[in-house]
């Protein structure tokens, strides 16, 4: 019942696999959405929108206006009434509109104005699917938030067999309701998270750190909002804008900074989340301007110890309260994960290791395990994108006990 209700808006590209959208269209409106169909010019040659207004129940969108009267088809209005666009099939070519913001049809331009989450099932050739254009594109827009439904491998339109195959209906159509039924998994709940490195200055142009990005956090807190959760945001140096509304940010810049905005909202905050990257020694001293090689003689910069802030909240943690920590290891992942997990008073532990290949700072995808406080085993998963890695995370969390 996750779809009854809701407003979908239908995308349909120039493609072979258009004939799909009609079996997707009518899922939605079995499950009771209300859907707005927009289709391309050249979707008209593959399927007519007589077809698809009769089962929507809805004139079809596809031009800016009406023919002889004029009338203006505003995709600012349906931008606003969505609640999901479905692009099915999404082209080569609307894909690379969309990424680079070419706003020379109905479609790309609905697009431009969409604010509810978008969902693109890419459909193509093999070689146009794994061209550098179409993976450049496609990275795009999962930066830019669009949620890609993965194509299947299988016999093509040209007689080649390869990756490029639209997902079925009824995977897309699983992938937009558990969606819906996720986010409100978490709704009426506060979930405090860190994020990203901190610097820590040594004069007003240099700074200890670390290469994180932030992007793991970043993924988790987009996650958490998209389940419904009210969502502060800690975060350290990186150039990652949160995109969901639910999403409060606070950037912060060292260790210290990030733990006095964590303990502002730390006690109202029904699960924390420690996944930034905080460096564990800091100068003892800043100098107040530029150190310069020709003029000063410097042999050694004092470290101290930096406040250890999944700690310190682990100590005032109240009852209820569900504490998740990090732990990015060299050698030894598991031990040393298993020795944070006591030490800081967490619920649960994330540990990956730099030694796994697209594990770590920088990348788009991890691998981790997870500790449990309690008797339970831990869980392996293998390497993913760090979007699905976040979703795996939250699941887990999702069954501690405070939760059920």
């Amino acid at each position: 019942m996750s779809l009854k209700g809701k407003h979908i808006v239908l995308g349909i590209c120039g493609g072979i696999a258009a004939y799909k959208s009609v079996s997707l269209l009518r899922l939605f409106v079995k499950a009771g959405a209300e859907v707005q169909v927009v289709i391309t010019p050249s979707g008209k040659e593959f399927i007519t929108p007589v077809t698809l207004s009769s089962l929507s129940q809805k004139p079809v969108v596809s031009e800016f206006f009406t023919a002889n009267t004029g009338e203006w088809h505003s995709h600012v209005q349906i931008g606003l009434w969505a609640d999901a666009m479905v692009i099915a099939p999404a082209t080569a070519c609307s894909m690379g509109k969309m990424a680079t913001g070419i706003a020379d049809n109905m479609l790309v331009t609905t697009y431009l104005s969409m604010r509810a989450p978008v969902f693109a099932a890419p459909a193509m050739d093999f070689d146009m699917m794994i061209h550098p254009s179409t993976q450049r594109n496609l990275k795009q827009l999962e930066a830019d938030g669009v949620k890609i439904i993965e194509p299947e491998s299988g016999e093509l339109a040209s007689g080649l067999s390869g990756r490029g195959r639209m997902a079925e209906p009824e995977t897309i159509f699983k992938t937009v309701e558990d969606y819906f039924a996720n986010k409100e998994e978490l709704k009426g709940k506060q979930v405090l998270i860190t994020a990203g490195p901190t610097y820590e200055r040594i004069d007003p142009v240099r700074f200890i750190g670390n290469f994180s990005t932030g992007k793991m956090g970043y993924a988790i807190a987009e996650e958490a909002a998209n389940r419904g959760a009210e969502v502060v945001l800690v975060s350290g140096p990186t150039s990652l804008v949160a995109k969901h509304p639910g999403i409060k940010t606070i950037k912060v810049e060292s260790a210290r900074q990030m733990l006095e905005a964590c303990r502002e909202y730390f006690d109202n905050s029904d699960i924390c989340i420690m996944s930034a990257a905080v460096a564990d020694y800091a100068p003892s001293c800043v100098m107040e301007k530029k150190i310069k090689r020709e003029r000063d003689d410097i042999d050694e910069i004092k470290l101290v110890k930096n406040p250890d802030i999944a700690a310190t909240l682990g100590k005032e943690k109240q009852d209820g309260q569900i504490m998740v920590g990090f732990a990015l290891e060299t050698d030894h992942a598991k031990e040393n994960g298993e020795s944070k997990l006591r030490r800081k008073n967490l619920d649960m532990i994330v540990v990956n290791s730099l030694e796994d290949a697209g594990a770590g700072f920088g990348t788009d995808t991890n691998k981790i395990d997870i500790l449990f406080a309690d008797t339970r085993p831990a869980l392996h998963f293998p390497l993913k994108s760090k979007t699905e890695v976040a979703k795996d995370i939250l699941n887990t969390i999702q069954t501690l006990s405070p939760l059920q």
